[in-house]
Parts: C-alpha cells; sequence; structure tokens
C-alpha cells in the first residue's frame, strides 16, 4: 500500500511558480524652465533643471541641465543671449544692463547639446503700479502639540491700481540681510582626544553679524484686480517666519511687485491651489500642470514651468524686533557668528536702517 501511495504521488504532475516579472515603464526626464525678465536691474535668471527617472536612485534629485544655448528675442527681432553661471550650473543670466521694456513681448529659445530645441509663446511686459507704503501684521499659526505657534510677519502691499487696464500681480521677496546675534564666550568644542570633556572654551569673535538668507515666499501670493479696478487697495504680498534669528534685531527686505500676463496669472493660481492642497479625500489629486514652454519637433512632450515677462516696482523696507507684536524665543548660536552661512560682521554697503 505504502509503494503504491509513492507511484502515484510520482505520477502526479509537478509544475513550478515563475517569477513574475511586472513591467514598470521608465518615467520622462521632464524640462523643467523657471525664470523671469522684468523692467527692473538684472541680471535676469533662467534656472534650466531636469528630473530623473523613476526608480533611479537619484530619483529625488534635481539635475542642472548645462551646456544649452538660451536666447531672449523681442518682438522686433532683437535676439539677446544669456550666459551659464559657471558657479551655479543649469543658470543662465542675462547681460549687464538688460532690462525688459514695457509694451514689448519676449520669447524664451533654448537648445539642448542633444539638439532639442524649445520655445515659449510670447509674453507682453505690462506696466506696473508703484508699492505706495507696505504695512506689517504679526501673524501666528498653532501648531498641534505644541504649546508655542509658529509665527512670521506678513507684508502688505499698498496700490493705486490703473482703471485703464487688466492687471495682474504676482510679489516675490528679494534675499533678506538680518543682524545676527551669537555667543561666542559659550563656544564649547566637541569631545575628542585633544578635549575629551565638555569644557566651555570661549571664542574672542564675534558676537554681531549680517547674514544674507534667501528665505522666498512662504506662499504664491497673487491678485488679479476684478474687486478693486481703478481703487487703492491694500493686499497681502509675502510672509517672512520667523525661526528664532532673523527678528532678534533689524531685518532688511525688498519687496518686488510684477504685474505679468493673464497667462502666467492662470498658471500661478494652478501652482498656488495645487501646493494649497492639504490632503483630504475631496482635494484634486495632483496633476502636472503646464506651462507656456514647447519642444518645437515634439509638441506632445511635457515641459514643466513658466517663462514670464513682466513690469516690475519694488519698495525696501527694515523690520525692527519692535514692530512684532509675538516673537519666538531668540535661538542660541553658541560659537562666533561668522560660523554661519551667509554671515559677514561688515554689513552691506547699503545697509541704512
Amino acid at each position: 500500500m505504502f509503494k503504491r501511495l509513492i507511484y502515484i504521488l510520482l505520477l502526479l504532475p509537478v509544475a513550478c511558480i515563475d517569477p513574475f516579472k511586472v513591467a514598470i515603464p521608465e518615467g520622462q526626464q521632464l524640462l523643467t524652465i523657471e525664470g523671469i525678465i522684468h523692467s527692473g536691474a538684472g541680471p535676469h535668471t533662467i534656472i534650466l533643471t531636469r528630473s530623473a527617472t523613476y526608480g533611479s536612485v537619484f530619483e529625488a534629485l534635481i539635475r542642472p541641465v548645462s551646456g544649452a544655448t538660451v536666447v531672449i528675442r523681442d518682438n522686433e527681432g532683437r535676439i539677446t543671449f544669456l550666459e551659464e553661471d559657471q558657479n551655479s550650473r543649469g543658470n543662465y543670466t542675462t547681460p549687464t544692463g538688460f532690462r525688459a521694456e514695457i509694451g514689448k513681448s519676449y520669447t524664451l529659445q533654448i537648445q539642448t547639446v542633444e539638439g532639442k530645441v524649445y520655445t515659449s509663446l510670447p509674453e507682453r511686459v505690462e506696466s506696473v503700479p508703484q508699492i505706495e507704503n507696505i504695512t506689517l501684521k504679526t501673524v501666528t499659526v498653532p501648531v498641534e502639540g505644541e504649546t508655542n505657534p509658529r509665527s512670521g510677519v506678513q507684508l502688505i502691499s499698498e496700490i493705486n491700481d490703473p482703471a485703464d487696464q487688466k492687471n495682474f500681480y504676482f510679489w516675490r521677496l528679494s534675499p533678506v540681510v538680518h543682524v545676527l546675534e551669537a555667543r561666542p564666550d559659550l563656544f564649547t568644542p566637541r569631545p575628542s582626544p585633544e578635549f575629551p570633556d565638555r569644557i566651555v572654551f570661549p571664542k574672542p569673535c564675534c558676537a554681531i553679524c549680517y547674514r544674507t538668507e534667501i528665505t522666498g515666499n512662504q506662499s504664491v501670493f497673487i491678485a488679479q484686480d476684478d474687486n478693486f479696478n481703478g481703487l487703492t487697495t491694500r493686499i497681502p504680498a509675502a510672509f517672512i517666519e520667523d525661526n528664532g534669528l532673523r527678528f532678534v534685531s533689524k531685518l532688511r527686505v525688498d519687496l518686488k511687485q510684477y504685474a505679468v500676463s493673464q497667462e502666467a496669472y492662470r498658471f500661478l493660481r494652478l501652482v498656488k491651489q495645487q501646493a494649497e492642497i492639504n490632503g483630504s479625500i475631496f482635494d484634486p489629486p495632483p496633476a502636472t500642470i503646464r506651462g507656456n514652454m514647447i519642444n518645437l519637433e515634439n509638441p506632445d512632450e511635457v515641459v514643466l514651468g513658466y517663462f514670464m515677462a513682466a513690469g516690475e516696482s519694488s519698495r525696501r523696507i527694515y523690520i525692527d524686533k519692535s514692530d512684532l507684536t509675538f516673537r519666538q524665543n531668540n535661538a542660541l548660536i553658541p560659537d562666533d557668528c561668522r560660523t554661519v552661512s551667509g554671515a559677514s560682521v561688515d554689513p552691506p554697503l547699503d545697509w541704512v536702517p
């Protein structure tokens, strides 16, 4: 009986399971264009980058597109060549003295080292009203599980909107410059064979520096004049977060106001909407937002970003710590303030608080 069972088992079909290979399509390396030319002082910068393919170990990295030929052409046929910054690959800057002219239209044209040619749709430079005044508002945001809220300063632009044209506004910040305070007298080197114990070794310098820092805007600040055409109005235009270092004394920033095209405004509005999605089931899924750049040989290629041309007005403001109704606790830097990136003991030549 036992032998018969063995024979039966040997006669049964024997099969193995082959591993099923899932074919994952390779993701595209999407070209991204970021930049704006305007009527203000330059240089103006166009940034070209490309994302890594899906599944690559460098997938999360953004890679600069170097060696491209980048030109700007106006509606009168005048061509301006941009030069790549040798210290910042993928950044292409206009020549000294270049400014976009109000009323003219500009087109960005790019040829990569692979021979692909991209062009933007024409962007017209619109006139922009001056920033009449900047007012400040301290903003606090509760943080779940924390007793101390996040906080910062909102900059509000006051403008006299012209009644004879449709206006679309966009605001950006220059790099900020602020006083940086440190405690070099509390410097404690890391344990080492030379200093095995954590003992304070005060440094003779330096407690006060001036730091230049790119903070960027915490959101996309845009507006259209549907509700205030021809009126004087005040519009939230920027936000600078208080990180415990920026508002210990004084901070300086230039608020830049742009009059962009209606198409550029629509693009920025979509970017703003997508950036503010909070992740609920009622939010639309994130989508690729196409800009105004196309591949001349392959119009179906997805190109990200937008080339803008705009009129610019700018206003500088110094913010004192007393202007804030709420401030974060001062962050402690137990070292020479010059060790902080972007810090120097000398103020900028144009520092006039």
